[in-house]
Parts: C-alpha cells; sequence; structure tokens
C-alpha cells in the first residue's frame, strides 16, 4: 500500500491531468479501505486485547503527531525546493515507513488474536462471513459512523474554502484549519485512554457525537476569523476520539469471531459511503443557501447518529468482564 500510493503520488506530480488525478485518488481509495483494518489488526496480534485500547490511542497520536510535522516540512520544503521537495519527502517517508513495517518481527505477532480469535487453542475456528450480519452492535456502530461522518465529513473542507475565499489567504488559512485540528486530535489522543478506563467507551463515544452539533452551530452562527480555533478543536474532539474508539468498539463486537479485520473494513467502507455522500449535499447546500446554511444542516445530521448511539449503547460498546483496566497507564507517547 505504501508503494502503490507514493507511485499514484508521483505520477499525478509528473503528469498532471485527468488519467494521473484520478488514477492517483482511486488507488488512494483502495489503500484507506485496506491500510485502517490491517494495521488495527497488526495492532491487536502485537499486544492482545488487554492492551489494544491503550496501543490504538498511542498509534493515533503518532499519526496525528506526524501529519503536524508532515504539514511543517511540506511548507519548507515547498518554499525551499518547491516540487522536488515534495517529491523528495514522499519518497523519504515511504522508505521510513517500509523499514519500520520491515522492523516488526512476525513472531511477535499473535495471528489469531488479530484476527479476534482467542489464545486458547480451544477455542472454535473463525465464524463464518454471516457473523457480520448477525451481529446487531456492528450494524448499530456502521450506521452511526455513516451518520456522523455524512455530517462531518465536508465540514474542515467549507471552513477551509469559506476563509480563504474571505480572507484571500487559501495555504494560510488551510495549514491552519489543519493543524489546529491534529493538535487537537493529538490531546484527544492522550485523553482516551484514560477516559475510557474512568468513564467507559460508550462515554467517549457520546463526547465525540455531541463535539459535531457544537460544531455545525457555532460554525453558522460565528462568521469571525476567530471561529476556526473551537470549530477545528471540536473536529479534533469529534473525529479524534471516534477513530480511537471505533476499532476498540469492533473488537469487542467481533472478539471470539475471527472477523475483526473484515467487520472493521465493513464498517470503514459504510463510514466511508456516508462520507462520500455527504461532499455532495454540502456543494447543493452551499449553493443554494451559502456556508452557513450548510454548517447548521451537517451539524444537526449528526444528532442523529448521537439519537442512534444512545438507542444502541449496550450493543455497540459492550462492557467486558475486567474491561475497566483495558486501558492500562494513560501515557501514550512512551514505551510500553
Amino acid at each position: 500500500p505504501v508503494i502503490l500510493v507514493t507511485l499514484a503520488a508521483l505520477w499525478t506530480l509528473a503528469s498532471p491531468g485527468n488519467a494521473s488525478v484520478f488514477g492517483g485518488q482511486s488507488a488512494t481509495a483502495i489503500v484507506g479501505a485496506v491500510i485502517g483494518p490491517a494495521l488495527m489488526g497488526l495492532t491487536l496480534g502485537l499486544v492482545g486485547e488487554a492492551r489494544f485500547s491503550r496501543q490504538v490511542a498511542r498509534n493515533e497520536f503518532w499519526n496525528h503527531a506526524g501529519n503536524v510535522v508532515s504539514l511543517a516540512a511540506i511548507y519548507f520544503a515547498t518554499a525551499a525546493f518547491g516540487t522536488k521537495g515534495i517529491i523528495a519527502l514522499m519518497l523519504l517517508s515511504a522508505t521510513a515507513t517500509i523499514v519500520s513495517v520491515l522492523a516488526i518481527q512476525p513472531q511477535d505477532i499473535d495471528h489469531d488474536v488479530a484476527r479476534g480469535l482467542a489464545h486458547d487453542d480451544g477455542t472454535p475456528g473463525p465464524s463464518g462471513i454471516t457473523v457480520l450480519f448477525s451481529r446487531k452492535g456492528l450494524l448499530l456502530l456502521a450506521g452511526v459512523l455513516m451518520i456522523f461522518h455524512f455530517g462531518n465529513a465536508p465540514m474542515s473542507r467549507l471552513i477551509a474554502q469559506d476563509f480563504s475565499i474571505q480572507l484571500d489567504t487559501p495555504f494560510r488559512t488551510t495549514a491552519i484549519i489543519t493543524g489546529v485540528s491534529q493538535l487537537s486530535m493529538i490531546a484527544m489522543a492522550l485523553a482516551a485512554p484514560f477516559l475510557i478506563r474512568r468513564f467507559s467507551l460508550a462515554t467517549v463515544f457520546i463526547i465525540a457525537l455531541m463535539a459535531l452539533p457544537i460544531r455545525g452551530a457555532i460554525a453558522g452562527w460565528f462568521s469571525s476569523y476567530a471561529v476556526i480555533f473551537p470549530v477545528q478543536i471540536l473536529d479534533g474532539i469529534g473525529a479524534g476520539l471516534i477513530g480511537i474508539a471505533t476499532p476498540v468498539a469492533a473488537e469487542q463486537i467481533l472478539s471470539g469471531t475471527g472477523r475483526f479485520n473484515v467487520g472493521l473494513a465493513a464498517v470503514m467502507t459504510v463510514q466511508g459511503i456516508g462520507a462520500s455522500l455527504s461532499n455532495v449535499v454540502a456543494g447543493w447546500l452551499t449553493n443554494y443557501g451559502g456556508y452557513a446554511l450548510a454548517y447548521w444542516v451537517h451539524g444537526t445530521i449528526a444528532l442523529f447518529a448521537l439519537a442512534l448511539f444512545l438507542i444502541g449503547r449496550r450493543e455497540i460498546a459492550p462492557v467486558r468482564p475486567g474491561a475497566s483496566n483495558q486501558g492500562g497507564s494513560p501515557a501514550i507517547a512512551s514505551g510500553s
């Protein structure tokens, strides 16, 4: 996947056009559908069920920290070297990623646990694929995420467009918007293990789902440049916590089935459908009633995700016996 994305990006830079843009975006979408479940399965196989939520939060911490560093590196590389700097950064990051993956010892991965099976050799084999449709919690989780991302996906893009047009500073505005949300997500990655351990996984979902309606209301009500900061902090709270809570919930729902990877991929596919459809609706709303209308509508839609979660919270975020200590230490950036 890393090589495919890098080659697609290089193709787009070397030969910009409809074919390269369409092909590059298609390759990126395919990799996005594969890499998430693969990384979660690898994480589960390396650390096991008891430490899974803590490690997912740690992964997200470094993911968002990497995004912040990447933004800064792109800014300086572009200013100093132009397109050549971007190409060098892509090759460097791809090489570092491949080296990191190769450094993982295969014998350190428990492949049964990575699939959602227990350690016990007497555990039955993987459940049939129909288990995905028989798990009410998984279906409810997919529905919640589809609605949430339908509301959330276009918001940052709309805010960037809105203020870029007003201020005539597209690059600076986009960098600030992205940077604030990424820093907020880093903070959420640090807080998530404590929140899960101290309160519950369901509480983390509720906090995340409540952030979007508030975000939409603030963006729709106020029009000053300063609104970028609370709005994007709320993006980090909502999307950041959802990104951690989703694989943890899927692992708990599918524990013992051997279908964790497939189940998480299915949930992420439904989530992606919601995000894709939202852009069409957001564009229509913006043309019809302006940016404020789009903010209000997409923020309000998220209330349905919150309502659906509250209805099915016991199935979506089941409490596993002894789960109160599964978060482990709240330290994320330090080693295990």
